[in-house]
């Protein structure tokens, strides 16, 4: 027990959570006045940290592993069933290699061609449309681009129905009810689908690309040279595609940036490769995406007078911690230029998790996420005018994830002539 640690009061505090949302850890770091505290969340006690140097000792996997971390209601909606969240020591690290090895700069680069492309096509349809929601159409252009790359077949009929699935099992994450079942459904129908796809191809009867994302799931061997079963092979590939639909949130708080902000979006109209870089990473930093990550002790320890023991959950604050006075100046403004500065450090900048890729559960999609922001920057910039109607921009962080209540509705979209 520890003594000297606050303690969050009551039965259980998960209501709480649910109420509060993104917001929980960190109001309580701010009402105690410590980076640690100890809470009751769905029956265990949980131990909450926040900030940078407790990122650092949570993604230290001598003291912390994923196994057993993830509620089984999170893995039949978000991650899948066993999938490489799940995982640690030297098979994690040898799944992990699979994931970096179709995450590298060329794969980068051509989502990011791809993305453009679509973007571009999809402006014959927009100037025929009353309306345009932003957080839609990014989802089904996704979608498409991220099947096309991986050497997924995709009908375009069902493409909307494929894009909607992904996009509720994220929407699953933090939800109860009807959301959070929806989530599972979808789930169980993308994997019935990608399952059937990579045995298609194992048997032979449907031609892959080879170092597509596709060929490489359905033979990848584990550390004991064993196929996956079709069934993980599929959740796996899913943690491929899955990711990329899910974009679609990044750019829709990107167009709310450019309206609110138009002073920031003036400055992108003649703006450099890194301008755009640096207005995509404050929109990760600045709006809500994941709010906390888990972990369970690996043993015994002892970290800034609280003892964490072997077994116990352990809550990291993402939000709060890339709002933390103490990394960021102002760390309520939206100031794309603080990135001139920023060091790249793995511990105090985390919307996908923080610590090295290579060696821990950091997300290996990191420079997809910003490759695909930045050639979506561009576009809506540099490549078509838009204006935008009276909407409700506002988004709950309650709700986790979250969104802009009106997805940001665009309309009069056409072609910029330069």
């Amino acid at each position: 027990m520890n003594d000297q640690l606050p303690h969050e009061k009551g039965l259980d505090n998960s209501i709480t959570l649910m109420q509060e949302g993104y917001l929980f850890i960190k109001n309580r770091v701010e009402k105690y006045q410590s980076d640690l505290f100890e809470a009751r969340l769905l029956g265990q006690r949980v131990i909450c940290m926040h900030g940078e140097e407790a990122a650092k000792i949570f993604y230290d996997t001598e003291f912390f592993q994923r196994k057993g971390a993830t509620p089984k209601r999170v893995q039949k909606s978000l991650f899948g069933e066993n999938a490489i969240q799940t995982m640690d020591g030297d098979a994690h690290t040898h799944r992990k290699l699979l994931f970096m090895s179709l995450m590298t700069p060329p794969h980068q680069k051509r989502l990011a061609e791809l993305t453009m492309e679509q973007w571009e096509a999809s402006l014959v349809k927009w100037q025929g449309v009353e309306k345009i929601v932003l957080f839609e159409e990014a989802k089904e252009i996704l979608c498409r681009v991220a099947c096309h790359w991986a050497g997924v077949p995709v009908k375009e009929e069902e493409l909307k129905e494929r894009a909607d699935d992904f996009s509720s099992m994220v929407d699953a994450f933090g939800a109860v009810g009807p959301r959070h079942w929806k989530g599972r459904r979808a789930r169980t129908r993308t994997e019935e689908w990608i399952r059937r796809i990579i045995e298609d191809v194992r048997e032979g009867k449907r031609k892959v690309v080879e170092d597509s994302a596709l060929y490489e799931l359905a033979f990848h061997r584990d550390l004991n040279d064993s196929l996956l079963d079709s069934q993980m092979a599929a959740v796996e590939l899913i943690n491929v595609l899955r990711p990329i639909v899910a974009i679609s949130t990044f750019i829709t708080f990107a167009g709310v940036a450019l309206h609110k902000y138009e002073d920031k979006r003036y400055k992108l109209e003649s703006g450099t490769d890194n301008d755009f870089e640096m207005f995509a990473q404050e929109v990760r930093r600045f709006y809500p995406f994941g709010p906390f990550v888990g972990a369970r002790v690996k043993k015994d320890f002892t970290w800034n007078g609280c003892e964490f023991k072997q077994g116990m959950l352990v809550l990291l604050d993402i939000y709060g911690t890339n709002h933390d006075l103490r990394i960021w100046k102002e760390p309520n403004e939206f100031l794309p230029e603080r990135f001139k500065e920023w060091k790249g450090s793995l511990f105090d900048f985390i919307p996908q998790g923080g610590g090295e890729v290579e060696k821990g559960h950091r997300c290996p999609g990191e420079g997809i996420t910003v490759e695909v922001m930045k050639a979506t920057l561009k576009y809506l910039v540099q490549k078509i005018n838009y204006d935008v109607p009276d909407q409700d921009l506002n988004f709950s962080m309650a709700k986790m994830p979250t969104l802009p209540e009106s997805g940001f509705i665009m309309c009069n979209v056409r072609k910029k002539y330069q």
